[in-house]
């Protein structure tokens, strides 16, 4: 295999690396070599290198890392959207709309639909997403949803527990999803995850798939604590998952048990912004040392976003996150509630994923939302 020949990247307005010491800084250069960043400093000592990149004295950071995403299906759910500004609420039951039109789509057109999606990710600066199933519900119709996200990353999840589909009992469901669905989906799935939630599954129900899960190989995931107040987060951090998510509705020992189990809390501002639910205090999770990661959860009912700078944004306005809080929760924070190590700042040794802005420094994505400041989107050393 041919080398890749090295790029000095120079003429950076301000560099996010993420470094402990200097997270961020001006003045400064990095030099990719064969993917991955090589070399990190000020722009007046860089290392020789092949060819030299000017970014024309705009801001670098790292490519965001979208840790929970539903990009595979079918259908329109914009009437539904309408109706909750209307003042309708949000219930878990309108997941049933998007998978009649997924099944009734072909592998052609849901491939083709997630790579849209993707490309829309990769122009607002995404790098590295998740993708999960659960708008299947059969045991074929999940498989092939994983196969289908498997083309796009490498973080696919399996949701057979999304719902209860239509024409049977929870339990025989739970059966179906620990059985023969989970036998056909842990091929093509890395992670399993569960919607545990009024008019979705109960912890218990939670328990049993997940188990079952870790039992084939999957490492677990929870979406929790969304709708309202209940025992999903709780449970995540005792059975010691990386990440919980959605948190949206959290009691005083909810985050005494994020914090003692170090179990990430993924923030969804995409969601509220949809559904009208209240905004999670992220402040208030930050003092109580709990660490946190933000994602869009790009889905066609509750947040039909693929902006990862749109939420970083509303995490700053409503959410009580200054700018660079929000900016790490969206690069560093998604990585590690992906258990990846080689993404999410731009260290020596990691993936060289970064996304150049049209803007001076990274406080320009909550200072000018909704602008397309995104100019250029790297994926390991190659512009996309």
């Amino acid at each position: 295999m041919s080398r890749q020949p090295s790029t000095l990247v120079t003429n950076i307005g301000e560099l996010t690396t993420w470094d402990p010491e200097r997270p961020s800084t001006e003045g400064a250069a990095f030099v990719i070599e064969d993917g991955k960043v090589a070399w990190t400093g000020p722009a007046v000592q860089a290392p020789a290198a092949d060819t030299a990149y000017d970014v024309g004295g705009r801001a670098v950071i790292p490519g965001f890392v979208d840790s929970h995403s539903h990009l595979v299906f079918a259908g329109d759910r914009a009437e539904e959207f309408t109706a909750r500004m209307a003042g309708q609420p949000y219930a878990a039951g309108g997941i049933r709309t998007t998978v009649r039109a997924t099944r009734a789509a072909s592998d052609e057109q849901l491939t083709s639909h997630v790579a849209n999606l993707v490309q829309e990710m990769r122009r607002q600066g995404t790098t590295t997403l998740e993708i999960k199933s659960g708008y299947g519900l059969t045991v074929a119709d999940e498989a092939r949803s994983l196969a289908v996200a498997g083309q796009f990353t490498e973080d696919t999840t399996f949701l057979g527990a999304h719902v209860v589909p239509e024409g049977v009992t929870p339990e025989e469901y739970v059966d179906q999803v620990t059985g023969p669905m989970l036998e056909a989906a842990a091929p093509h799935a890395k992670w399993i995850d569960v919607f545990c939630e009024t008019g979705a599954f109960d912890a218990d129900q939670a328990r049993v798939v997940l188990s079952a899960g870790i039992g084939r190989g999957l490492k677990p995931r929870m979406h929790a604590n969304q709708l309202g107040a209940g025992p999903g987060v709780r449970l995540a951090c005792e059975l010691g998952l990386v990440a919980v998510d959605h948190c949206t509705y959290l009691s005083d020992d909810d985050i005494t048990a994020l914090r003692d189990s170090g179990t990430i809390a993924t923030l969804l501002p995409g969601v509220e912004f949809s559904t009208k639910h209240p905004f999670p205090d992220g402040r208030a999770l930050l003092e109580a040392d709990v660490s946190i990661a933000i994602a869009t959860d790009c889905n066609p009912g509750s947040c039909f976003t693929s902006s990862m700078p749109f939420c970083i944004a509303l995490a700053v306005r409503e959410m009580g996150l200054t700018p660079t809080e929000a900016l790490a929760a969206a690069t560093r924070g998604g990585a590690a509630a992906l258990a990846r190590d080689d993404v999410g700042s731009l260290l020596p040794g990691k993936r060289a994923d970064f996304a150049v802005l049209d803007a001076p420094n990274h406080l320009h994505l909550a200072y000018r939302p909704g602008v397309p400041l995104v100019q250029e989107t790297w994926v390991g050393g190659r512009r996309t």
